[in-house]
């Protein structure tokens, strides 16, 4: 979506999540996504590409019913995050973790984790939970949004859960994420955001090629942290389902086979859940 376009409807559903009563809050979205949905167009248009790249063409009334489902899904999703502090809905969200032993085994190397994950629904209370489970602090790497207002709306709130944020583009960052892993923490980074000049590997995905962010690789590789891909579902009012996939470990002196090996096992794995979940990626771009 436009940045201004992103902060109003953004804003919408601050003040609904934050100020309306708990029905308000659990039954408006689907309605506000669906609006959003007619009054923007080249969103809607992106997310239908998205659909035909997970699943195929399918029937007019299906395309129809998947496009309003996603931007449904999204509505709610981020209402559900901006309600975090509200006194209408209850704070902590339900989740169940999926393959949970693959987790237990990234963090039982004791190097840190770096966790990609992608802009689907529910990513913003990954942090929260994960960082709560396992008692590790997280960060999270994003790409600065266009809109300053948009950005510091979002950047409150995943901060009042307890989980930093770091944006790309700080020259210093790099050295602050090899910290925070070499002190046990968590780095989140997005498989489906790239940064304007970010270093990205070629991958199957989604049955045609596609690209990863290097970033998650060269930081495993440096830190021997290893990766773990987690996605999330949403399943229903304040409730989730995070699956976690095997972790991709990367020697120091990995060469660029092993590099491209390691990006197309985390695309493998984020095809995986895209095609159990179309309507959940919420890529606009």
């Amino acid at each position: 979506m436009l940045s201004h376009e992103a902060l109003f409807w953004r804003r919408l559903a601050h003040w609904g999540a934050s100020k309306g009563p708990g029905w308000f809050v659990r039954y408006s979205p689907p309605v506000i996504g669906w609006a959003a949905a007619a009054l923007v167009p080249s969103a809607r248009h992106a997310v239908h590409r998205n659909l035909l790249r997970i699943r195929g063409p399918v029937s007019s009334a299906r395309d129809t019913a998947d496009i309003l489902a996603t931007f449904a899904n999204y509505a709610s999703c981020l209402a559900e995050a901006l309600s975090n502090d509200a006194e209408a809905v209850p704070h902590e969200p339900e989740a169940t973790i999926v393959r949970r032993e693959y987790a237990r085994a990234a963090i039982g190397k004791k190097r840190g984790l770096v966790l990609v994950t992608a802009h689907t629904a529910g990513w913003d209370v990954l942090g929260p939970l994960i960082a709560r489970d396992y008692a590790m602090p997280m960060l999270i790497v994003m790409a600065k949004e266009r809109d300053e207002g948009a950005r510091e709306l979002q950047d409150s709130k995943r901060k009042r859960s307890d989980v930093g944020i770091v944006h790309v583009g700080d020259p210093l960052a790099s050295l602050s994420l090899l910290r925070h892993l070499k002190n046990g923490g968590i780095v989140a980074l997005q498989l489906d955001r790239a940064a304007r000049g970010m270093r990205m590997r070629k991958v199957p995905l989604l049955g045609e090629q596609g690209e990863v962010p290097e970033g998650p690789l060269r930081l495993a590789q440096v830190s021997g942290a290893p990766i773990l891909p987690v996605f999330c579902a949403r399943t229903g009012f304040r409730r989730y389902t995070i699956e976690v996939f095997e972790p991709v470990s990367l020697a120091r002196q990995a060469n660029d086979a092993e590099l491209d090996r390691a990006a197309t096992a985390l695309a493998a794995a984020m095809t995986t859940f895209l095609r159990s979940h179309p309507t959940q990626w919420f890529h606009f771009h």
